[in-house]
This record gives structure tokens, sequence and C-alpha cells, in this order.
């Protein structure tokens, strides 16, 4: 078995275990930046929400004015949260690299807050624009690393010693030439800021008492520039928040 599959199973396995506590994370059940997502797919009738974790996005492109909504995922406890939570959306298991679904099935598809845990960005960009009809919206949504070489080694370091799961938070550079290599045009982009209560951080994916030692030994010794630009704020020498940076993307295929 490859290492992506591997790695695949491990995520898959990992989220099924933690799909309530995604299901109320107030960081992914709501937002400014998923009401964004949702109206830029309003006109859509036909959507997929691919790596739908608990299934927010799934309901908000429902509430969005969205006729058939299919919720994607390959953890099938997220897919079973996600239709239990929101029974007005479909619910499909599978690779979000390798979507089972026919050519131009859809005239929107989103992704948020998941394409860091895919080990192939570029499969993936590539089966959404297969599964998207030709003038159909992408509505994209992770994590990205700023262009600095340090911060960029800092903030992937210490998301994958919160989770393992974690592959890379990539840069806006990296996917717009995906996008564009998979025929996208992008429309949109705008990185904004995300403040994450630390312990709550943490406590999302339940990280034992020695992984939580190891982010914190990252946190204590930041590269130069780290404090600002992830905004990190400290009482008594302990994290208690910090941003973290999310590309919001609208490309049309």
């Amino acid at each position: 078995m490859s290492d992506d599959s591997d790695r695949k199973r491990a995520a898959a396995a990992s989220f099924g275990d933690h799909a309530a506590a995604y299901r109320d994370s107030t960081v992914h059940r709501a937002g400014a930046d998923l009401d964004r997502l949702a109206a830029w797919c309003a006109s859509a009738e036909r959507a997929v929400d691919v790596a739908t974790g608990a299934g927010h996005t799934a309901a908000a492109l429902v509430e969005a004015g969205v006729g058939r909504v299919v919720a994607a995922d390959a953890a099938p406890a997220m897919v079973g949260t996600a239709t239990a939570t929101y029974p007005e959306v479909e619910g499909v298991v599978c690779d979000a690299e390798r979507l089972p679904f026919d050519a131009d099935s859809f005239d929107a598809a989103t992704c948020r807050i998941a394409a860091h845990h895919f080990p192939d960005p570029a499969a993936f960009v590539a089966a959404v624009a297969r599964v998207l009809e030709p003038g159909g919206t992408l509505a994209f949504e992770d994590n990205v690393a700023p262009d600095d070489d340090a911060l960029d080694a800092f903030i992937n370091t210490v998301e994958r010693r919160r989770d393992p799961t974690h592959v890379r938070s990539h840069t806006v550079g990296d996917w717009v030439d995906w996008l564009e290599a998979a025929g996208f045009t992008v429309e949109t982009t705008d990185v904004v800021t995300k403040t994450l209560d630390y312990e709550a951080w943490l406590d999302t994916v339940d990280a034992p008492t020695a992984r939580r030692r190891r982010v914190a030994a990252a946190f204590a010794d930041p590269p130069d520039g780290a404090e600002s630009a992830f905004e990190i704020t400290r009482t008594h020498g302990r994290v208690t928040s910090f941003a973290n940076h999310k590309l919001l993307l609208e490309a049309t295929r």
C-alpha cells in the first residue's frame, strides 16, 4: 500500500473519531468565511461539498438556495454526522482526489478548511475540474502558509505536531498554479486571519499530552516575525490564542 493510501486511511479514521467535535466546533460551523463561500454558489442548482466534515458547508449551500447538495467525505462517520445533522443533504463516502461522479455532474463545488490533509492537491483540483460543468464555480477555503520560508516551516510544524494527519498548508501561489493548470480561471483570492483559542484548537483533535508538549515547544521558540505574523498572545508565558491564515478563493471552470 502506498504512503498516500496509508495517510488517507489514517486521516479518515482520525476524523471519524472526532466527528462530534467538528460538528460542534465554532470555527467550522459558522463565520463570515462560510457565508462567503455559500454566496459564491448561490445561483447553482447542483453542488458537491468535498471533504464535508460535519456538513456545515453543505448545509450553508442549501440555505443559500442550491437545489441539490452532496456532502462527500472519506470518513463514513463524518458523512453520517453530516446527513444526521442536516438531513436535507445527500451523503457520499469518497476520496477527495478520486471523486466518483460523472463528468459535468455539478455546477458548483466547495471545499472548506480540509485540503491541507490531501496528499496530492493537484489531483484534488483535477478531480473537481472533471465533475464541474463548464462555467461552474469552485468556492474554496484552506489554511495557507506565508511566503517566508521560516514562517512556512513554523506553522506547518505546529500543525503536524498537533495533528499527524496534517500534510501541508500550501501558499496562495501554489493553489493558483494548480487551479490554472487544471483549466480554472481564478476570480477572487483573499487571505484572512482567524483567531483560534489555543486550548480549544488542541481539544478539537483530542491531542494527547505528548503532542501538546511538542506543540508548546514549537511555540516557545518561534522564528523571527512569527509572533506578529500569527498574532500569538500569551498569558504568564503560556499561549492563549493565535491566528492562522486562510485563503478564500473563487474560481470558474
